[in-house]
Formats: structure tokens, C-alpha cells, sequence
């Protein structure tokens, strides 16, 4: 008997491209034959995001393109943040939410059998096995959930429908993980939840502890730790300072701040001030002064007027920071911020996104100008744009495109860097 055809793909954040891999190992061992192409599937499976309203959109409509006769299971945020529209215009034969793990092989088998499958019970809490296997997208890199779900109340966010409150990984199923991971050629490992830095204090630990026996695991590989919340990183700012010494942790930190109006975070309920985001970046970058530094702006927030906009231009030229993800604000449904007075007009939002874009390109140039000239490792992660081209990460996680005929995949080079742009760094194989 042939096997079941299944397409499966992933959008959103790192820990739903995880769940993915997850997701893709289980069907495999369970005898489902995985392809490529959603013409060639017998049943399509995507894992959904819908953190923002154009995301959303651009989800539905992909949905609405499924082919008639193949059967469609709908999984990930987006059923849960808003399962109201999804029933309302996409016609699924199922739908369940994220962190399935081995679930989604009764799910695809129910849905075969041409049942309708609504499993959105209690999927805020999914926390899956860590042993599960998975079909990496990148075979030198394992993402590693460690930990689902957060401690925040933001006004704007709707992912904590979909992930639910904070469940953390032990730090020994962690460990290993990575253990299992090193011996299958893994060379880099992602941290990555919904907030890094809230990791642990559910279980009696934190995010330092963690960074430190991750990093006391015998081998040669490198730690990327992913989004952290400022006010949860300040509660251990010294010892996160001081595992980040490890050197195999990437000096790179991703800080949300979001607005540079304490006002408006206020509204936004961040608990914490402007001087609070600058102390950390300052404490980081004295104690790693080529750090790279990520942040995140939204433009629009109901009751940001032009002197709050100005406060955040103000503030990305004082910390000039390397990566800036700008979000226009969209009201998500159910939260606080949906209700809220004073808001901004779309126009206006949109003006105000522009100018923050080009700030933000201008100085994310300027800082990577700084490294021109710059020798040194290089771990190559990914496989170029363009055929013969790579692209891998320093010290910094600064992405650095370079040439060669031969396969670098995985392996370190010594790197001179020539030019720069925008978004990344350009340079040439060195002795």
C-alpha cells in the first residue's frame, strides 16, 4: 500500500518553525511520505501564524488557494487567535493549534478518515517531549524550544491565546537535546520561546543557569539566545552578562523596547521605562562592545502622538541599534489594545513607519560599515542567494556573505570583510 502524501510547512517565529521539524519527524517515522509540492499531497498541513493582522490576511488567502480534493488541516496560532474567521471563510477538514508533537499523527489520521477535527482543547498548554524526532530545515542548525508560553500581559498581543502561559523545559531535557543534536552534526543551536528571559522561573531557574550548562556541553558549536523581554532580562542582568561570556554564545541580544515613550508603554503594559531598555543595552555593550543589537518598534500604538514618535526616533539614534523589526500597529482581536481611545490613522501610521524604516537603514549601515576590514571565524549556517554563494555568522551573529566553489556548510572560515550593507556584511575567504 502506498503511503499517505503529506505537504507540511511552517511560518511564523522560530519556535513554530520548530514545532514544524517536529511535527514532520513524527509523520515520517509513522510511515507518511513527505513532499515538496502541495499539488503531489494527499493531505496539507500548515502551521499558521497570526501575531499580526496583515500576517492574518496573508495566511487566510493562502488557505483559500488550497486545491479542491486535497484534504487541508489547519494548525499552529492562527486557530486559535482567531478561529471566527478562519470557520467563516476557509473550508478545512481540521484544525488544531501549536506544539502538536506526536499528536498531529492522530490528528492527519482522523482527518483521513474524513472526520472533521477540532482539537483546540487545552492546546494553550501543549508542551511536547524534547526526544521527539525532527526533520531540521537546516541541518547545522537545532532550534530548541525551551520553554512555551510567557509571563507577559502585553495589550497588543494575541499570542498568548494561542501559546498560553509560561511551561519551561528542565534544564537537563534541554542538555540533552543538545547532546542529541551535536552527535547529528549539529553546529549551532537556537534558545528560542516566546521570552528567553523569562525561561525557568516556573521550575526554579533562569535563563544564565541554563546558558551555562548548555555551554559547558563538550563540542564545538555556538548559542544564539533568542527574544527577551527587558524587564524580565533585568532581573538578571549580571549573570546573563556573565554567561554570555561563554564564547560560544553569539554576542547578540534581541530587546523588544517597542516605543520610546514610557507613556505608551505604559499603555502597552511593558513594565518597564526607556532608562530601564538603555541601562541593559548600555550594561551589554560595555561588557561586549561589538554587540549586536535587535530590537523591535511598533508605529501607531493607540494614544502615541507626535511627541511620543519623536521620543522613539530619539531613542534609535541614541542606541543605535544593528537589526530594528518595525511593526505598523493593527488591532488583534480580543485584546486590551483592540478597545482602546486615541487612535492613530492608518495614513499617519504608515508615515510614521517610513520614516522610522529609513532611520533605521541608515544607521543599520553605518554600524555595519564599522566592520569593514574586520578578520576573523566565520560559521557558515546557510547556503547563499545566489549558486556558489554562503552566508554565515562571526562572533556578533552578523551575517556575512562570501564566495566558494566549495561546500562550506557547517564549517568555520577565516573571513576578511570588504563592504557592507544594510543587512549584511560582505567578505572574502582569508588565511
Amino acid at each position: 500500500m502506498e503511503a499517505v502524501r503529506v505537504f507540511l510547512r511552517s511560518f511564523g517565529c522560530s519556535t513554530n518553525l520548530a514545532d514544524g521539524e517536529v511535527m514532520a519527524g513524527c509523520l515520517a517515522k509513522a510511515g507518511f511520505k513527505l513532499v515538496d509540492k502541495v499539488v503531489n499531497a494527499d493531505i496539507v498541513v500548515y502551521n499558521t501564524c497570526a501575531v499580526k493582522g496583515p500576517t492574518e490576511n496573508r495566511m487566510i488567502d493562502m488557505l483559500k488557494r488550497v486545491p479542491k480534493g486535497k484534504k487541508l488541516l489547519v494548525v499552529g496560532c492562527l486557530p486559535l487567535i482567531n478561529f471566527d474567521r478562519l470557520y467563516r471563510e476557509v473550508c478545512f477538514d481540521g484544525v488544531a493549534g501549536p506544539a502538536l508533537g506526536e499528536k498531529i499523527i492522530d490528528i492527519v489520521n482522523e482527518v483521513l478518515r474524513g472526520e472533521k477535527v477540532v482539537a483546540l482543547e487545552n492546546a494553550d498548554m501543549a508542551k511536547p517531549s524534547l526526544n521527539l524526532p525532527r526533520i531540521r530545515v537546516n541541518h547545522v542548525v537545532s532550534i530548541i524550544p525551551i520553554n512555551y508560553g510567557c509571563l507577559g500581559s502585553c495589550a497588543y498581543c494575541c499570542v498568548v491565546f494561542a501559546r498560553g502561559r509560561l511551561r519551561s523545559y528542565s534544564i537537563k531535557e534541554i542538555v540533552e537535546r543538545v547532546k542529541a543534536d551535536l552527535a547529528d552534526g549539529v553546529r549551532e543551536f537556537w534558545l528560542t520561546s516566546q521570552d528567553t528571559a523569562c525561561y525557568g522561573r516556573d521550575i526554579g531557574t533562569n535563563l544564565a543557569e541554563l546558558i551555562e550548562e548548555v555551554c559547558a556541553v563538550n563540542g564545538d558549536f555556538k548559542v544564539r539566545v533568542g527574544m527577551m523581554t527587558p524587564n524580565m532580562a533585568m532581573g538578571i542582568l549580571e549573570n546573563l552578562i556573565g554567561a554570555y561570556k561563554n564564547e560560544k554564545v553569539f554576542k547578540f541580544v534581541h530587546l523588544p523596547v517597542q516605543s520610546g515613550d514610557d507613556r505608551v508603554l505604559e499603555k502597552m503594559r511593558r513594565f518597564y521605562t526607556v532608562a530601564d531598555f538603555k541601562g541593559i543595552v548600555d550594561a551589554f555593550r560595555e561588557a561586549f562592545p561589538r554587540m549586536t543589537i535587535a530590537t523591535d518598534f511598533i508605529c501607531g500604538f493607540p494614544g502615541e502622538d507626535e511627541k511620543a514618535f519623536e521620543k522613539t526616533m530619539q531613542l534609535m539614534e541614541d542606541i543605535k541599534p544593528d537589526i530594528v523589526n518595525i511593526s505598523k500597529f493593527f488591532a488583534r482581536p480580543r485584546t486590551p489594545a483592540a478597545v482602546m481611545r486615541d487612535a492613530v490613522p492608518f495614513p499617519e501610521i504608515k508615515r510614521r513607519s517610513t520614516l522610522l524604516s529609513s532611520l533605521a537603514m541608515k544607521i543599520a549601515l553605518e554600524r555595519n560599515r564599522e566592520w569593514v576590514g574586520w578578520k576573523g571565524e566565520v560559521l557558515v549556517d546557510e547556503y547563499g542567494k545566489v549558486l556558489g554563494s554562503w552566508m554565515g555568522r562571526n562572533f556578533a551573529y552578523k551575517p556575512i556573505a562570501v564566495k566558494s566553489a566549495e561546500n562550506l556548510l557547517g564549517k568555520v572560515v577565516h573571513v576578511k570583510i570588504h563592504d557592507a550593507s544594510s543587512t549584511h556584511l560582505k567578505g572574502s575567504l582569508s588565511d
